[in-house]
């Protein structure tokens, strides 16, 4: 069935925590572009530069969010496998219904929960915001447009994040299957199989579900429905150009992170303290 980072859920917090940590910073660039977003900035780069740097508003509301999140799909994911499994009546093998449904069920229920909180970081990023903390963003939305408003887009955002964890999760654990075997004691093949399965999923992650974010976070801005929002991003960029809006910046934001979760978690899972 792959290899298993063990039944306890704690290195995939520790994991999850450690890679939103360090990658705040290319998730606010990546979320400012997408968004659509101006920064005042000058010279090569002055842009990205602007973006990745402080002010760092709702850094501790998003890595929290992003922490539980992740370690709650991967988690779900490595202890719903063989359950899903046993229902079918697999006994070595999983079947693709057996590596897709637990990330299908325990991210479409995440990213529910969790999408208030998406929205209101996201907002927060805007360099013409007035609110300084994720909660005054919530707050606002939800006087002015209601408490429902907070889960406006979520349709996008179950769209996007939820093939993207699917397909990171399956090929994680199809190239498990594939990879050859490390020998035993042979630290250098163990450490580099563990990260061409981490960097070849997380990186088709991002790259498929692109689009989706841009959409997502269009609608946070705009307020419109996805179809309007479809519409407006269609009629502004001709050929559906508004697909790459971003996508470099998504591409380091979103690969980076979910690929050190799954690296580290891996890594955290070896050892005797877990």
């Amino acid at each position: 069935m792959g290899a298993q980072t063990g039944t306890s859920p704690v290195p995939h917090l520790v994991g999850s925590g450690l890679a939103a940590l360090l990658n705040f910073p290319l998730w606010k660039a990546s979320a400012m572009a997408q968004s659509g977003y101006k920064v005042e900035a000058s010279g090569w780069g002055g842009a990205y530069v602007a973006a990745i740097s402080p002010p760092y508003r709702g850094a501790l509301a998003v890595v929290g969010g992003m922490t539980w999140a992740r370690a709650a799909i991967f988690y779900g994911s490595e202890v719903g496998r063989p359950l899903v499994m046993r229902l079918l009546g697999e006994e070595e093998k999983p079947s693709f219904l057996s590596l897709a449904m637990p990330p299908l069920v325990v991210s479409t229920c995440v990213q529910i929960v969790n999408q208030p909180l998406v929205r209101g970081s996201i907002q927060l990023q805007d360099p013409s915001s007035t609110h300084n903390t994720v909660l005054e963003a919530l707050r606002s939305i939800s006087r002015e447009r209601g408490v429902a408003a907070l889960w406006h887009g979520t349709s996008a955002g179950v769209a996007k994040s939820v093939p993207k964890y699917c397909v990171a999760v399956i090929i994680k654990d199809t190239l498990d299957q594939w990879l050859p075997r490390p020998r035993r004691g042979d630290e250098t093949m163990v450490l580099a199989r563990s990260a061409v399965k981490a960097v070849s999923a997380a990186t088709a992650g991002a790259i498929l579900t692109n689009p989706l974010d841009v959409l997502r976070n269009e609608m946070f801005k705009t307020h419109l429905s996805m179809v309007a929002t479809t519409r407006k991003l269609n009629a502004e960029y001709p050929n559906f150009s508004w697909f790459m809006r971003g996508a470099e910046k998504n591409l380091v934001a979103v690969a980076v992170p979910v690929a050190c979760t799954l690296f580290f978690t891996e890594q955290l899972a070896r050892l005797p303290l877990f």
